[in-house]
């Protein structure tokens, strides 16, 4: 059973999700199998409904993988949107361009090679939303980096800050994730809910979503 959200209701969320194709299910299919770090389709949607909202036409991911979530975010940017997606692993950056020609987006997407730490340093925003899923350990170091790329009013959209209810003291018998990522994650989930420059919710969608907002001025 799902530790934050249960199986049923994850199945039940899942046969709602009417956005998903060919070319999504096939990613999603292959990233399975090779156990790839990859969203899920409801936060997919959830991607899809943020960047539509909000209008965006400048995001910023932090970590590409094979372009899954990419491709939610690009599909929803207007045909002049530009996304900038960072991804260290140069395999996967090639299964990524190739992903995203496939799905009809590359001409809205930007991939970068190399070590999101030190290539937030090297952009400008602002940007509308920022979609940060990269090393959990580095989420800390870039926060404020970040922080300052987001436009007043845009979103900081962060995946994992639940890690399977491993970051809830006392709550999981025998954590199977990597201790240093849990401590960084709870470390994050304090810093983002105290940053006075944002307002944060969690929504305990599949490993838990971060949804900050960056105040005006």
């Amino acid at each position: 059973m799902g530790r934050i959200v249960p199986d049923a209701v994850e199945r039940y969320l899942a046969s709602l999700n009417r956005h998903s194709d060919a070319v999504l299910l096939d990613i999603a299919r292959s990233g399975e199998k090779e156990r790839l770090p990859l969203i899920d389709a409801e936060v997919g949607a959830l991607l899809r409904v943020l960047v539509s909202t909000t209008g965006a036409r400048r995001v910023l991911e932090i970590g590409t993988a094979v372009g899954y979530s990419g491709i939610w975010i690009a599909r929803a940017l207007p045909a002049d949107g530009m996304l900038l997606t960072m991804e260290r692993d140069p395999a996967r950056v090639k299964a990524a361009r190739s992903n995203f020609e496939r799905a009809g987006v590359a001409s809205r997407v930007h991939v970068m090679t190399g070590d999101a730490g030190l290539l937030v340093n090297k952009v400008s925003g602002p940007f509308d939303l920022i979609f940060q899923d990269g090393s959990k350990q580095q989420y800390v170091a870039m926060l404020d980096r970040l922080i300052t790329l987001l436009r007043p009013g845009g979103l900081l959209v962060t995946d994992n800050v639940l890690w399977d209810g491993e970051v809830v003291p006392d709550f999981i018998a025998t954590p199977q994730r990597d201790a240093a990522d849990t401590a960084a994650i709870a470390d994050y989930n304090r810093r983002l809910s105290g940053d006075p420059r944002l307002t944060t919710a969690i929504v305990p969608l599949r490993d838990g979503v971060a949804i900050s907002v960056r105040h005006g001025g």
